[in-house]
Formats: structure tokens, sequence, C-alpha cells
């Protein structure tokens, strides 16, 4: 229990103050600690930072199965806007906000081993299902096509906050939809 209120404290800190005004103080203030119970358990804040960020990132969950390709793809969009607007995802635009590439590095790398690559395998299954139905063309079932959409939605969440819910129905209806479709009478 003290772990997971240090890791919320973390969020809420990072996500109030932003990332170089983080301090251990504020946290264990936050999750109604002492200071050594937070050093004995992390020697940084770097460190802090990505077992709290490791720790509440929202699982992906299962491989939606609607029937179609576009209630696929707005399940999938739907879930990963509610990851970005849940505190970690708030988290994770703050340090992609403030740090440059290199501060950032270690925390990017955790967000795609726990984040980008998981959703990749899912969109590219997604996609396998839509050209066995005739819906996408088997040639449109790649990793660069499976990284569009994530891609464009962290673009987005970087360049204009938080993607509403119109954003991911575009998203799909838009983007995904017209780049992987199976041309008529094709399958």
């Amino acid at each position: 229990m003290l772990e997971q209120a240090i890791f919320r404290a973390t969020l809420d800190e990072l996500v109030a103050s932003g990332y170089a005004r983080l301090s251990m103080e504020a946290v264990a203030t936050g999750a109604q600690t002492g200071k050594a119970a937070i050093y004995r358990r992390w020697s940084s804040k770097e460190e802090l930072v990505l077992g709290a960020m490791r720790a509440t990132l929202p699982p992906l969950g299962p491989v939606p199965d609607t029937g179609s390709l576009r209630g696929d793809l707005l399940q999938l969009m739907q879930r990963a806007r509610a990851a970005m607007v849940s505190l970690p995802g708030c988290a994770v635009r703050v340090i992609m906000g403030e740090l440059d590439h290199e501060r950032a590095r270690p925390f990017l790398g955790l967000v795609h081993e726990c984040v980008m690559e998981p959703n990749k395998g899912v969109i590219l299954e997604v996609l396998r299902r839509g050209a066995e139905r005739g819906e996408v063309r088997a040639e449109a079932v790649t990793p660069l096509v499976a990284d569009v959409a994530p891609a464009l939605m962290l673009y987005r969440a970087k360049m204009h906050g938080p993607p509403t819910e119109e954003d991911t129905v575009a998203l799909v209806d838009e983007v995904m939809l017209p780049l992987v479709r199976a041309l008529p009478g094709k399958g």
C-alpha cells in the first residue's frame, strides 16, 4: 500500500509541478511518509518516476473483436485515448514536453516497451483479422502502418493536448480506414 501511495504522489506531483521541480520531499509529503522510505526503494528521482510509470501505466487489454475493422480500431483508439488522459498518461506528456530527447530517453524507452510495442502488436492483429475478412489489403498489414495511429495520437497530444472522442473517430475514419481499406471487388 505504501508503494502505491508513493507512486500516486509521484505522478500527482509530476503533473502538478513538472519533472524539474519534482522533489522527493514533496512526494513523501503527498504519500504521507518520510523521505527515508522513498530513498530505501529508489536512489534517484529518475528511478522513482520510472518505477511509478511502470507500475501504473494502464494495461493494454485484449485484442478487440467486434466483427468489423472499424469497430476494432475504434475500441483501440478509445483505449489509447483513455490511457493518454489517465494520470500516468499525463505524466508521460509532462516528461515529453519538458525533457530534451537525451534526458527523456529512459522514460521514452519504458513507454516504447510497455505501450508502443504491445499496441503495435494488437493493431497488427486487428489488421490481420480485417484482411481475413476482406476489409484490409494484405499489403497494408505492416509494422509501419500499425505505427500510424499511435504516432499520430502522440503527435496531436503533444501539439494540441489530449485527444478527444471526436479525434479518435476521425483518426479511424479519415486516416486508418482509407489507408488500409481493401479496394472494392479486390478483396
